[in-house]
Parts: C-alpha cells; sequence; structure tokens
C-alpha cells in the first residue's frame, strides 16, 4: 500500500472547482504560503488561523468565528502517514485524506483560504520518538498532550505570524482568561469534554493569541449547530478517539515495527512481586503499564495488576488493585498556569488529575526547585510516570507537568501535614 502523498503546502483559493486543489511549492522565507497578503482585512475582530481537522469539534469553532466577523483562516496539519508504517486498519482521524477534504469543503462553503501544512518530520522527530522512549525507559507517554505543546500550537503560531493573524483558534473544550497578568486555562462548560488537561503545556506567549470558541459550549449544542446550518455529515460523522499514528490502537504492533529487534530483545522477562518472587515470564517490559489487569496470562487465585516496570532489569512487577495506591507523586518539567511558581507559597491546596480519565483527588502541592511534590489527601490508584499530572484550582489549571514517579511511603509528609 502506498502511502498518501500530501504536497509540502497546498492551498484552495475558493473559485477552485471543489474536486480540485491548486498546489504551491514552498517558497523560500514565507513558508509557501502564496498571496497571504492578498486577504480582505474587512472584518472587525482581526484574523484568526483556525486548526481545522475535519472533525465537527474544530469545523464548527471555524464556522462560529466566521460568523462572529473574525477574518478566518483554515489550515490542516498533516501530522503522520499511518500507511508507511504499517499496521491492520486504514488511515483515519485527523490525519487521513478524508478528513483534510472536509476541512477544506467546509473552507470552500463559506468562501475563507485553507492551507494544508506538512509537519510530518518535526512531529516523527519529536513526539513519535519521545513515545518510542518513553516506553523503551519503562514509562507511559502521553503524546497528545506533547504533541499540543511542543508541535501543534508552535507551527500554528509560525504560520499564523507570516500569515499576518492576530489569533489562532481550535476545537478544544477549554477557556482561557487573563487574570493578574497571567493567561490562566480553565475547564470547559462541558465537563463531559473538557479538555483543559491536555493543554497544561501551553506556554504563555501561545495563550495570549489562543482562542478556544468552543469552550462556553456543551457537545449537544456543537451537534446543533452543525445541523442548524445543514452540515449533517459532519454530525454523522464517527469521532477518532485513539491516538493519531495509532489508529488500529496496537502500541504494541507500533512498537515491534518502529524499533527493530525490540520483540525478541525483551522476550522471555520476568513477572515478579514486590518480594521479589517470581511467578512467570513476560512478552518484554515496554508492552504493558502501570494498572494494567488484562492480556497478562498470569493466575495467582486473586486479580492483579502490573504495579511496577523495571526496565534495567525487564522485570515487571504484579500486585493487588491496593499494591497500586499511592499518597503522594513527583511532578517535573512544570509549566505553570495561574501563577509563574507556587515557591514560597507553602503548601498550595489544589485538584490534581493524574490521567485524562482521572477526575481529579484532593491534594496539596509543595514546590522545590523545579519539582512539585503532590501529596493526596487518600490514596490514588495506578499513578503513572510519564502521564501528565495537571493541578487545578476550581475550574482553573494551575499548572501541569510530567509523572516522574509514584511514592509509597517513600516521601516524608511536611510537618503540616503529619501534624493534622
Amino acid at each position: 500500500m502506498q502511502s498518501t502523498q500530501i504536497p509540502r503546502y497546498a492551498r484552495n483559493d475558493n473559485q477552485v472547482p471543489k474536486t480540485q486543489m491548486r498546489i504551491f511549492a514552498p517558497a523560500a522565507g514565507n513558508f509557501g504560503l502564496p498571496g497571504v497578503f492578498l486577504l480582505s482585512m474587512n472584518t472587525t475582530k482581526g484574523r484568526v488561523l483556525v486548526a481545522m481537522s475535519g472533525g465537527i469539534d474544530s469545523s464548527v469553532a471555524a464556522v462560529l468565528l466566521h460568523e462572529q466577523g473574525y477574518e478566518v483562516v483554515g489550515m490542516t496539519m498533516k501530522t503522520w502517514d499511518y500507511a508507511s508504517a504499517g499496521g491492520s486498519k486504514k488511515e483515519t482521524g485527523c490525519c487521513s485524506l478524508d478528513s483534510i477534504n472536509d476541512a477544506r469543503q467546509i473552507a470552500v462553503e463559506l468562501g475563507f483560504p485553507h492551507y494544508i501544512i506538512d509537519i510530518r518530520d518535526e512531529f516523527g522527530d519529536f513526539v513519535i520518538s519521545n513515545f518510542t522512549d518513553e516506553y523503551l525507559a519503562g514509562r507511559t507517554p502521553n503524546p497528545c498532550v506533547l504533541c499540543n505543546t511542543h508541535i501543534k500550537w508552535d507551527a500554528l503560531l509560525r504560520r499564523a505570524d507570516q500569515l499576518g493573524c492576530e489569533f489562532i483558534a481550535t476545537g478544544h473544550y477549554a477557556q482561557v482568561h487573563h487574570e493578574n497578568g497571567r493567561y490562566v486555562i480553565s475547564k470547559g462548560v462541558d465537563e463531559n469534554k473538557d479538555q483543559s488537561y491536555a493543554l497544561w503545556g501551553v506556554s504563555q506567549e501561545s495563550l495570549s493569541r489562543t482562542l478556544f470558541p468552543l469552550g462556553a459550549m456543551r457537545k449537544t449544542e456543537i451537534y446543533d449547530e452543525a445541523r442548524r446550518r445543514g452540515f449533517t455529515e459532519l454530525v454523522n460523522k464517527p469521532e477518532s478517539y485513539e491516538i493519531c499514528f495509532i489508529p488500529d490502537n496496537d502500541y504494541r504492533g507500533f512498537l515491534k515495527r518502529r524499533v527493530p529487534g525490540l520483540e525478541e530483545r525483551v522476550a522471555g522477562g520476568q513477572f515478579v512481586l514486590r518480594d521479589g518472587t517470581v511467578v512467570g515470564t513476560h512478552a518484554g517490559y515496554p508492552f504493558y503499564t502501570i494498572g494494567q489487569r488484562k492480556g497478562l496470562g498470569v493466575a495467582l487465585g486473586f486479580p492483579v495488576y502490573v504495579t511496577a516496570i523495571h526496565p534495567e532489569t525487564n522485570q515487571v512487577v504484579l500486585g493487588n488493585y491496593e499494591d497500586l495506591a499511592s499518597t503522594a507523586t513527583v511532578v517535573g518539567k512544570l509549566n505553570m498556569g495561574k501563577f509563574a511558581s507556587l515557591e514560597g507559597r507553602g503548601l498550595v491546596p489544589s485538584t490534581t488529575k493524574v490521567r485524562y480519565n482521572h477526575d481529579g483527588a484532593p491534594a496539596f502541592l509543595e514546590q522545590v526547585g523545579d519539582k512539585i511534590r503532590v501529596y493526596f489527601e487518600e490514596p490514588v490508584h495506578a499513578i503513572t510516570p510519564g502521564q501528565a499530572a495537571v493541578f487545578y484550582d476550581g475550574q482553573d489549571v494551575l499548572g501541569g507537568g510530567w509523572i516522574e514517579r509514584h511514592v509509597i511511603g517513600e516521601l516524608p509528609l511536611p510537618v503540616e501535614l503529619a501534624a493534622g
């Protein structure tokens, strides 16, 4: 199967028939975006570059901004060519040719420009390399957070500058406001769809130019807006939840294809209990995650879970559910939101989420240098190194970082908490 060929930059001019697309080669110094300063300036709110994946959320975001008086420029990012990496499922989601064409169709119908940019090289060099490296280090990565932080916003802002756009916008369910000299991300109104957890790493500079048109809306309203405008195909289009470069959701198969000889190198490792007792063999430590219960192939007479991974010995530690409980964690590589730092503030109360689908748990934060120690009021299960921890003050994001280790009785409580 041949990989989808996407030109480095492509643009529609809206006068081009819908079955055609005018292709432009990149030009030195202007990112290959021709005629960008011929766009109309007759708008009341300024020019905004909208990231359009071809799904209902980003499409409705573009439509709403267009109707609110912004001069909209659409942009679709090609981050990954799945066909070139193998796999058992047809390319779907935001990187597929169908999705790119769906995004372009919205732009054509509403009469605003649309560009396609190919960022597969930078995406692969950073996000996918990190994804692979993290599993090989015994951690469980979160590529979507990493992509937002280091790839998508950076790519959008660089192109926005070339296009003369004051703002960028996405279809995320989140909000941003300015408070005490800081740009603060808040949860979206629809907490079932809230995506603030995935945005903790976006910089202050980026947030100062970011719009989230859907943040104050519920998903049902998005469907209503699409129906009202006759975009029935968007309403009926299934949403994609898998990692964009692993549409078959088989990350183990992806790692095997990505790292030649990996399967043979790590096969035959030991399953052990906390006391070191060997209870079986496994396929290799990169193929397991903290909290995993299914697919272990070990029967001990009680439900067992992966509680720790030791890449240096190729051992995977098993235990019961309570063995997953931790009262503290250490978080590094911070990006602070509501406050520039928590140092000097003592113990800061928060609700801390340790994974995307976690409801959050009451905790106290203590910043020590470039790390934050998180002390939970009650034990939290399956805290996983490599995932993000995001700290909330009510609806606002205080900041976030990457979980470096979970702590079971290792981190002494501060005097204030120990006394309580």
